[in-house]
């Protein structure tokens, strides 16, 4: 150790030793301070759950008291309906309810003004128990007791209801607190003529919520609708003082929120600095008995957490004293940290190759969307989020000669390996298309080719497809990928269904493999959807996968074909699924709409030849008589013509075998937008686009026999395309006209 402290610098090794043992200090600090709030959750969940329980639990033997007294009052209303035409019986009924009720002090019947001539404006039938068990009966209604214009009386009489009121102290009925049910009593019509009430006093309700105190200080509060106190272990501010008017004095804004809140029937929790420096938390909820009564727990700060912080002191100092030990430990760990400097240089190192190998990965992929703006008949939108720094999926697109040429691919294993096997399939793809139009035999040279030198044997499933954009037709071959999905225009509310693909090998495995490609067309609107498996196969932190039915109920419920829509919501609904969960395989996905519209069709002619120069005179007349038919100039005419005779001499020399008559239809369509020319045969196949273009910049002598025409072809016209469809050679040529 000590050698090897020597070869440190002096002034490296102290600020080093320094530096260690500040971060131990503050990873120290950070320890207790972590101990300390976790503890402090706990006991704080502690009181809240007790709170709460005793809220709920008191609640639950109020709403039993007030339950018990309201049905008492429903269950016999009836009976002094009854005996309406017969007052004197009243007292009879209210006597039975007494005797039947323990928990009822009296109970009355206040009628309306006049009812009973006899009493005259005021008659209220009470009767009372006294606490020496004595029953009293009496009419106590008069000038010096008008309940008519108590707010009790009107409110009740207003809400034709069941109605509590607020509490009171009764001087001429009881002689005590109490707060009082009252019930319409109705007439034979049905209009209310009465309250019936029933008088229950406040004192069980200090008793009850005094009662098993959440803590030695803490207090229990109950107030009425309109803040006024009804319960308190103060027993001189029940019924004196509204709870706004005993908090008025203490300063934090959080009490008048609080205040607010209980009045309002809503429960919660608060915290309320007092004027001594300690914290008061205020636990509340109402009663649900429908009384509008609502209670509270106080609880003080520091006799809940004082003996923690006690603790947490002592426990302070003894970290303290473990710090003064870290010296030997920091020497102990010089050498590990010298070991621990040269790792990281490493990593940083590969890190930073990493990175760069990274941003030439992605700028081999396709980063400007939307691609071709330029263009009305296709959309597109791709991503790729490797698993990491480099990934081993692909995807990548581009136009020729009226051709989308795309392909989407996922090499086996993960990182640098995969990443330089990404980079040479996708060189393949872009070399090998660059001639070629048959999707099998692009996929078969590149299977070809990377199987020769694939001495790692990874391998490589692919999906490439060749989108015919005048006409839509898709040809494709799948080597063992996922198969994409079609997505029918949201017109026709169609579930996404996979294109069928033939069970081909992926690619490097197999040299010489036959692959075989598919076709179908895809309607304008369409949208083909292409995924790797880290789509389908992402997971979850309990394992489960995303799965293909995720996939197609995201796309389901869409209800647009857009491709960045498409893109954008699949990868949101993954990150959704997936979580924070640690991604395990490079996400890459790509979609294709198809959008090309059908314009409207303002001049069609058609011509059929045969295969002899001899009819070239024809077919400059055609073409003479198609420009002047939509205006074209003469100029625009004579390069026409030399096009369409350098494509149609084409034909007549070579689709045929020598000696062989075959016809030559030339076909003319033009829109608002664009002229095209059709030019079909049934000889044998033979498509002049796959031919090189010829290169000007070389001398006459240096170049090559042959491309010139095709040439001049691509030149003069906007776009040229060759299909193969049904047995007949299809080129496809195009002029704007704007």
């Amino acid at each position: 150790m000590t050698n090897i402290l020597k070869i440190i610098p002096r002034e490296f090794r102290s600020k080093s030793s320094m530096g260690i043992i500040l971060i131990a200090a503050i990873l120290v600090e950070v320890t207790s301070g972590v101990q300390y709030w976790y503890s402090k959750k706990v006991i704080q969940s502690g009181v809240e759950s007790r709170a709460k329980g005793e809220l709920e639990a008191k609640g639950l033997e109020i709403e039993k008291v007030t339950t018990a007294v309201e049905v008492a009052i429903d269950n016999m209303v009836w009976a002094v309906e009854a005996e309406l035409s017969h007052p004197e019986n009243i007292p009879n009924v209210t006597l039975r309810l007494l005797e039947q009720n323990p928990q009822i002090i009296g109970f009355g019947v206040a009628f309306v003004a006049d009812y009973y001539p006899q009493y005259g404006r005021w008659c209220e039938l009470y009767i009372t128990r006294r606490e020496e068990g004595k029953i009293e009966s009496a009419q106590i209604g008069g000038p010096d007791h008008d309940y008519l214009q108590s707010k009790w009386f009107q409110e009740a009489v207003a809400s034709n209801k069941g109605y509590w009121s607020e509490p009171y102290y009764d001087e001429k009925g009881a002689r005590m607190m109490l707060c009082s049910y009252f019930v319409p009593v109705h007439d034979q019509s049905g209009k209310t003529v009465a309250l019936l009430g029933a008088d229950v006093s406040l004192d069980w309700l200090s008793e009850l919520i005094s009662d098993r105190q959440v803590s030695p200080s803490s207090f229990n509060l109950l107030i009425s609708r309109t803040g006024q106190i009804m319960a308190c272990t103060v027993d001189s501010l029940v019924l004196l003082k509204n709870i706004e008017q005993v908090t008025a004095d203490l300063k934090d804004t959080t009490v008048g929120y609080v205040n607010r809140e209980m009045m309002a029937g809503h429960s919660g929790q608060a915290t309320i600095a007092t004027e001594d420096g300690d914290k008061r938390y205020v636990f509340y909820d109402q009663m649900d008995d429908g009384t509008g009564w609502s209670m509270a727990i106080v609880c003080s700060d520091r006799e809940i957490y004082g003996n923690l912080r006690q603790v947490s002191f002592n426990l302070f100092l003894l970290m303290v004293i473990g710090m003064i030990l870290m010296g030997y430990i920091i020497l102990r760990s010089a050498k590990n940290a010298i070991n621990l400097q040269i790792v990281n240089s490493e990593k940083e190192r590969i890190g930073s190759e990493l990175r760069i190998a990274s941003e030439i990965q992605k700028s081999m992929l396709p980063k400007s969307f939307p691609p071709y703006p330029e263009r009305d008949d296709v959309e597109i939108y791709g991503s790729q989020e490797p698993a990491k720094e480099v990934g081993g999926d692909l995807f990548d697109f581009y136009i020729r000669d009226e051709k989308l040429f795309f392909c989407i691919g996922d090499v086996s294993g993960k990182g640098v390996p995969a990443s330089l096997v990404m980079a040479v399939t996708r060189s393949l793809f872009r070399t090998l298309s660059a001639h070629l139009s048959s999707p099998e035999r692009i996929v078969a040279q590149m299977n070809d080719s990377m199987a020769q030198t694939n001495d790692t044997n990874m391998f490589v499933t692919m999906f490439l497809g060749v989108l015919d954009l005048p006409t839509g037709r898709l040809r494709y071959c799948n080597a063992g990928h996922c198969s994409p999905l079609l997505i029918a225009p949201p017109a026709e509310e169609k579930q996404p269904t996979p294109i069928p693909c033939l069970p081909n090998l992926p690619l490097g495995i197999l040299p010489g493999y036959k692959y075989v490609s598919e076709e179908l067309l895809v309607s304008p609107r369409s949208t083909v959807f292409l995924y790797t498996d880290g789509l389908t196969e992402a997971e979850n932190a309990m394992h489960a996968q995303f799965g293909e039915e995720r996939m197609k109920q995201v796309l389901q419920q869409m209800d647009t074909n857009s491709p960045l829509a498409i893109v954008t919501s699949m990868t949101e609904a993954v990150r959704s699924f997936v979580g924070s969960f640690r991604q395990s395989d490079d996400l890459t996905m790509l979609a294709v709409c198809y959008t090309k519209e059908q314009l409207d069709l303002l001049f069609s002619r058609d011509l059929t030849l045969q295969n002899d120069i001899e009819q070239v005179p024809l077919l400059t007349q055609f073409v003479d008589e198609v420009c002047e038919s939509i205006g074209l100039p003469s100029a625009t005419a004579m390069q026409m013509n030399l096009a369409l005779e350098e494509a149609v001499v084409n034909c007549m020399k070579y689709a045929y075998p020598l000696g062989v008559v075959g016809n030559i239809n030339i076909s003319a369509r033009a829109s608002n937008v664009r002229l095209k020319f059709v030019i079909s045969d049934s000889g044998i196949p033979f498509d002049p686009t796959a031919h090189a273009a010829a290169d000007t910049t070389l001398p006459a002598e240096e170049r090559p026999i042959g491309g010139l025409g095709i040439h001049l072809v691509r030149t003069i016209m906007d776009s040229i395309n060759y299909e193969r469809i049904n047995d007949k050679n299809v080129l496809t040529l195009r002029k704007k006209l704007n």
